[in-house]
């Protein structure tokens, strides 16, 4: 105890004695810094515990507190020192599951010099290493006592050797305490069976057998190999085989470019002659199916695994380029496998857990984990009610490298894992030179999810053998790195030596892996001629197919008796529950005169029916965005919360006595791509539940545009990937200043493939709507379930028309044999006196007919377009044909000329309506909108007399 650190001085320090001879008898003082006092021996200045004086001081009460007598404690001179080195030993130990991280011996391709990290010098603890300690409670699958060197030993093998972990921040005491029993057993016990390493010996060297084929058969592909991280393959042969041991039937696995193409046809059993047949320039679809494919990099595969009788279906997603993107979505498929498998709250069972029946698995890169802000944005939606999934095990193949950027200046943080710390989730860092330690890693990871149902993660240490591709010279920006690698052998080389060496495998062994798994490629290649892609709707989506070419008109309307009814549940709440009284008059009893009267249906009212007519058809709904619940302009109130208690209500989920399906509403985080991704995989999972995302504002979409650009507007045409997914982005011009007024339509109209040289379809790629009354959305929202194929819809929805007396529809707009209307004519105007029709879209046709109204026009017909894309040639050409004598067209919108739907409508009405249109609305500008009330104003009302002005 008395001793300086420095110079390892047990004599007495001047001062401290005094101080110890007092305090002695004191059996709980557990540990001593130092401060204010001298050694002997260096005149180190040394500390004395704050602790100690703090005790001192109330034991003769400084602090008002009565001294006890010293008789009460009689604790001997050794014992108390024997305390307090134990203590020490404690801080010790401490202090290497805290910092020995940093010395970890866990980059294989290193150029830096080892790190000296002085919290773990055993002198800083006044311990010496031949000093006893007992280990008992302290150190996990070690002996009971031993010497503090043997202790160090333990230690530096379990966090500083080829394996660390940093987790002593979890929050949770259990998960700590759990986790660090788990890994010093695990580490420090027996080494993998032998069974098990000849199982890593042949995953390895298979993974390499593939690699040398594509080199060899495909020279110019880039095929994003796994050479140099081969020891990720230990990672998935255990993760799926412990997943099903523990009773998982279903893991939903997302994995970016390198290694994948490996994975796929090894462990998850995609036939190789569908790659040599993709590589040979033809389709991956089956014959008949439209779609325009994607690279080999982002093939898929979905596969049933038998482990030892015990079946594990392992789904991996599609993904696009745009890195670490396809997180979220893997998510969203999992909460909707979840609800398929009623697993976790989707369960009758009260002790179900999340993920007791389907996994998340994701595999990261090191420099896109770091660097791409949809991992923040993912990792925080991991915990929130409606999107957690019960933690998800991830592994980063950490290449040390972002395309050529050397990992230290690809990044502010001293790990790529370190995002992790956000939520707390444990990190094992390992190095992937060592794929039994991979493989240990693995079991601790897959256990710490199965016990707390939280996220974890594995920092896998490796490198790139070539360079971002096979193509690429990487000895450019990394020369020395790339100097370590080029002379190194590779992992599945020196683990088959290793093998060989400890009489576990010999060189036939490992010679007949490697050629009977090349046999097998060279066949598979030999018989791509023959090999047919299977059909593609499977399980729930059996039954659908692509969108047809012509135009349907579907039956989407309701009894008005069962409107009726479901419109008063949706605002029936407990006799108990303390409604707000604002919304008992303005939401309750409005909602309830306006169904009984059969008129005036407000775009609320209009939803709820829709949304609980298709739950009542067992359809689920699901809509999700931020404050959704009641909307961002508190219309909608899905759900009602108890002004006294909290708790949440919702009452179209009380629709009927034993309802099958129910309506999820989700107030998502303050986040756009995640939650829209969400959502996306969500849709292209389960074709039963209708997927909703609604922006605050149109604008919102912007933080999504990955997601949007390649999934939600092109995944089915490169993927075969239908979704119904439904886009609400509350639109229009109302002098709020350049955000939040448009949605940008035009941008969607951009990624529309609707044709301006064909005959209007349904086979589009984006439904893109801007409604006009609540039947119109009414029946938008059903017609995306009612139908035998899913497609995604972007609706601008409305803001002021939410209560706009104007803007209401009727009951009987919405019953049977009714639908969507695609174009909506003039019903005021004389078609023999029109000489002037107007096109518009949107909000505007309002301010339009007001006006019209108001001047007393009546040589004026106002057209609405509804449905944008896709564009409805057949509909417009019967109105156009009703007004012979027209002789001007106009195209009348708010927003500016370079934005709306100008641009795209122009050249389709004079290509195929025959109509030579004329602009009527603002100029260009660089910006949504102007942010100065009066233009706005002298704007609105230019633009609302420029159609008036064409002769």
């Amino acid at each position: 105890m008395n001793r300086c650190w420095r110079s390892n001085n047990r004599a007495a320090v001047n001062g401290l004695q005094q101080l110890m001879n007092v305090l002695r008898p004191i059996p709980w003082i557990t540990g001593i810094s130092y401060k204010s006092s001298k050694c002997y021996s260096c005149h180190h200045r040394i500390n004395t515990s704050k602790l100690i004086k703090r005790r001192y001081h109330s034991e003769h009460g400084v602090y008002g507190y009565k001294p006890k007598p010293a008789t009460e404690y009689q604790v001997p001179k050794d014992a108390l020192e024997a305390r307090i080195a134990q203590s020490n030993f404690y801080r010790l130990v401490t202090a290497y599951r805290d910092h020995a991280h940093r010395k970890a011996n866990i980059n294989p391709i290193s150029i830096r010099k080892p790190r000296q990290v002085p919290e773990l010098d055993v002198t800083r603890y006044g311990l010496r290493e031949n000093e006893l300690c007992n280990f008992s409670g302290i150190l996990y699958g070690f002996k009971q006592e031993g010497t503090v060197g043997e202790a160090v030993e333990f230690l530096e093998k379990v966090y500083a050797g080829n394996i660390s972990s940093e987790f002593n921040y979890l929050q949770d005491e259990e998960a700590r305490e759990w986790f660090t029993e788990r890994i010093e057993r695990e580490v420090s016990g027996e080494t993998i069976s032998i069974e098990d390493r000849r199982v890593i010996a042949g995953d390895l060297l298979r993974c390499e057998a593939f690699d040398h084929f594509l080199a060899s058969k495909f020279v110019t592909v880039k095929r994003y190999g796994g050479e140099g991280a081969e020891s990720m393959m230990g990672f998935f042969s255990e993760t799926f085989k412990l997943a099903a041991k523990d009773g998982v039937e279903q893991i939903i696995f997302c994995m970016p470019h390198r290694g994948r193409l490996n994975l796929l046809t090894g462990m998850l059993k995609f036939p190789p002659e569908a790659l040599f047949r993709k590589l040979k320039g033809h389709s991956e679809f089956p014959e008949g199916a439209k779609g325009s494919g994607d690279v080999i990099s982002h093939l898929t595969s979905s596969v049933d695994l038998n482990f030892d009788g015990r079946f594990l279906h392992v789904t991996m997603l599609t993904c696009p380029s745009h890195l670490e993107s396809v997180n979220p979505v893997s998510m969203g498929k999992t909460r909707a496998r979840q609800q398929l498998l009623k697993d976790g709250a989707y369960s009758n069972d009260p002790k179900a857990r999340w993920s007791d029946k389907v996994l998340n698995v994701q595999v990261h890169g090191d420099a896109a984990f770091a660097g791409q802000g949809v991992n923040q944005e993912t990792l925080a939606l991991s915990g929130v009610p409606n999107f957690e999934v019960g933690g998800s095990v991830h592994l980063i193949v950490n290449n040390q490298l972002g395309f050529t950027t050397p990992g230290d200046r690809g990044r502010s943080s001293e790990y790529c894992s370190d995002l992790a710390k956000m939520i707390g989730a444990p990190v094992i860092h390992v190095n992937g030179d060592d794929p039994e330690l991979v493989v240990k890693a693995t079991r601790v990871a897959v256990d710490y999810q199965r016990k707390f149902r939280k996220d974890v993660f594995i920092d896998m240490n490796c490198f790139r053998r070539w360079g971002h591709n096979e193509l690429d010279d990487p000895t450019f920006t990394n020369p020395l790195v790339y100097h370590i690698i080029q002379s190194r052998r590779s992992i599945p080389d020196l683990y088959a030596e290793k093998m060989v060496k400890e009489g576990i495998m010999n060189q036939d062994d490992v010679s007949e892996t490697i050629q009977k798994h090349t046999l097998w490629l060279n066949n598979c290649l030999k018989s791509v001629d023959n090999y047919k892609p299977s059909q593609h709707y499977k399980k729930q989506w059996k039954g659908d197919v692509q969108a047809p070419a012509h135009v349907t008109k579907w039956d989407t309307g309701v009894n008005p008796d069962l409107l009726r009814y479901v419109a008063a549940k949706s605002v029936e709440f407990p006799e108990d529950f303390n409604i707000h009284p604002h919304l008992l008059k303005t939401h309750v009893k409005s909602r309830l005169e306006k169904i009984n009267k059969g008129e005036n249906v407000d775009w609320a009212t209009a939803e709820a029916m829709a949304f609980g007519s298709l739950l009542y058809q067992d359809y689920g709904v699901r809509i999700s965005g931020q404050d959704v619940g009641r909307g961002t302009f508190s219309h909608r109130h899905a759900m009602l919360i108890d002004q006294k208690t909290n708790e949440i209500f919702i009452p179209l989920n009380n629709l009927m006595p034993e309802q099958k399906a129910c309506l999820e509403v989700c107030n998502s985080i303050l986040s756009e791509e995640a939650v829209l991704a969400y959502e996306y995989g969500i849709s292209i999972t389960n074709p039963n539940i209708l997927a909703i995302w609604e922006a605050q504002f149109g604008d919102f979409f912007n933080g999504a545009q990955i997601q949007i650009d390649t999934m939600v507007s092109s995944g089915e045409t490169k993927w075969l990937l239908e979704s119904g997914l439904v886009m609400m982005l509350p639109h229009g011009y109302d002098g709020a200043g350049p955000e939040h007024s448009s949605c940008r339509l035009e941008r969607f109209l951009q990624l529309s493939d609707s044709s301006e040289n064909a005959p209007d379809g349904e086979d589009v790629n984006l439904q893109i709507v801007n409604p006009t009354t609540p039947a119109q959305y009414f029946h938008l929202l059903r017609r995306q379930m009612i139908r035998n194929y899913r497609k995604p819809l972007i609706i601008a929805s409305p803001k002021i028309l939410l209560r706009l007396p104007a803007a209401t529809s009727s009951l009987k707009e919405m019953g049977p044999q009714t639908t969507f209307h695609s174009v909506i004519g003039d019903h005021v105007a004389n078609p023999e006196t029109v000489r002037r029709v107007v096109f518009v879209c949107g909000k505007m046709y309002y301010s339009l007919a007001k006006q019209r109204e108001e001047m007393g026009v009546k040589d004026m017909a106002i057209i609405r377009l509804e449905s944008l894309s896709p564009f409805p040639t057949h509909e417009l050409l019967q109105e156009v044909t009703k007004y012979r004598k027209a002789k001007v067209f106009i195209w009348s919108q708010e927003e500016h000329q370079n934005m709306g739907a100008w641009t795209y409508v122009r050249p389709r009405f004079e290509n195929l309506i025959g109509c030579k249109l004329r602009y009527a609305g603002r100029g260009p500008l660089a910006a949504p909108a102007v942010g100065i009330g009066s233009v706005h104003q002298q704007e609105a009302a230019k633009v609302l007399e420029k159609p008036f002005s064409f002769n």
